[in-house]
């Protein structure tokens, strides 16, 4: 018995092998037909998210302009040391070695990634949401736990995955794979993969929230088409998050991703979010294919930031000291501790 089981596996396994190998030489796979998206991209970017203001009435760079405007984002980010006599350095942060900023503006060569309202301009926040912002900077100032920090420091989310997902100040990457039923965006920083579903499927219940929302996509032509909902409340506020604008669970966002060229990939944004913002508004940005490999960012390893973060609050609150974690409030903070 024991000789005819072995007999068997191994004839399963031959099959099995067989079978493998027909497939690969007949052609057959998941992916029928691909839209050129699959590997890795870059979002970083000189352009700004909102335009500035002496630049309100132009959406778009001359070449020469788009080239100047690049010098003097370099020469900005450039390394600088304190000046002389300065009686503090502060505890700094991460040096240039760390950064990657962005060396060119966005392909379009558009002066800002939000392209409307016309003045490239955010609109502004609801009063109720204008609020909660005030009210979740207030905490942050004077954390009395981990859950009034940003959600950045929380590890939850950041403006790089989104959605939108808006470029930083370094690990703005991205890593799609496209198969006949969902394409998948793994997301370098905070370590997010978002699934895009392309297989027909309707949204999830309207009790079901998620960080980055429910995507569903269709293609049009060549042009990826996602619509996302069932947000959550996210905890955290209209600014937050290394600079993402917030969201809540009014949030429906349309997102649009294309080739602008071989090695380009166009993304455009739609925000419709009545409870956020008093308008809808739009944004685009380009990204370049990389050759470079995405590696692990573990968030919450080693990080403890948070703690030391807490733990400064505290003992600026003991000793009814000014401190960088004092909003006013001192008593009530040794009343928290």
């Amino acid at each position: 018995m024991k000789s005819a089981s072995r007999q068997t596996l191994v004839l399963s396994r031959i099959l099995i092998a067989v079978s493998l190998a027909c497939t690969v030489v007949s052609g057959q796979n998941p992916r029928t037909h691909s839209h050129g998206f699959d590997g890795i991209w870059n979002s970083a970017t000189a352009t700004p998210l909102e335009r500035p203001r002496d630049l309100k009435d132009k959406p778009f760079f001359t070449p020469e302009e788009a080239a100047r405007w690049e010098r003097q984002v370099a020469e900005n980010n450039e390394e600088r040391l304190p000046p002389p006599g300065a009686k503090s350095a502060g505890t700094g942060t991460y040096n240039t070695v760390y950064r990657e900023f962005g060396t060119r503006t966005v392909k379009t060569l558009r002066t800002s990634i939000v392209t409307d309202p016309p003045d490239g301009r955010i609109p502004a926040l609801t009063p109720p949401a204008a609020e909660l912002k005030r009210r979740r900077a207030e905490g942050q100032r004077n954390p009395a736990s981990a859950e009034e920090t940003g959600l950045q420091d929380q590890c939850l989310a950041f403006a790089t995955a989104g959605p939108p997902m808006l470029p930083y100040s370094y690990n703005s990457n991205y890593q799609i794979v496209e198969t006949d039923a969902a394409v998948v965006v793994h997301v370098e920083m905070i370590h997010d993969a978002r699934i895009i579903h392309v297989d027909g499927r309707r949204h999830l219940s309207p009790e079901i929230r998620r960080w980055m929302g429910d995507s569903i996509g269709r293609w049009e032509g060549n042009t990826l088409v996602v619509d996302t909902t069932n947000f959550n409340d996210a905890g955290g506020f209209y600014g937050d998050a290394g600079g993402n604008f917030g969201w809540d669970r009014s949030l429906h966002l349309i997102e649009r991703f294309s080739r602008f060229d071989a090695d380009t990939l166009l993304y455009q944004f739609e925000i419709d979010d009545p409870t956020a913002f008093t308008q809808r508004w739009k944004g685009e940005l380009t990204m370049v294919r990389s050759n470079s490999r995405i590696y692990e960012y573990a968030c919450h390893e080693a990080n403890y930031s948070l703690a030391n973060m807490l733990r400064r609050c505290r003992r600026s609150e003991r000793s009814l000291q000014p401190g960088e974690c004092d909003d006013g409030r001192k008593v009530a903070g040794v009343l928290r501790s």
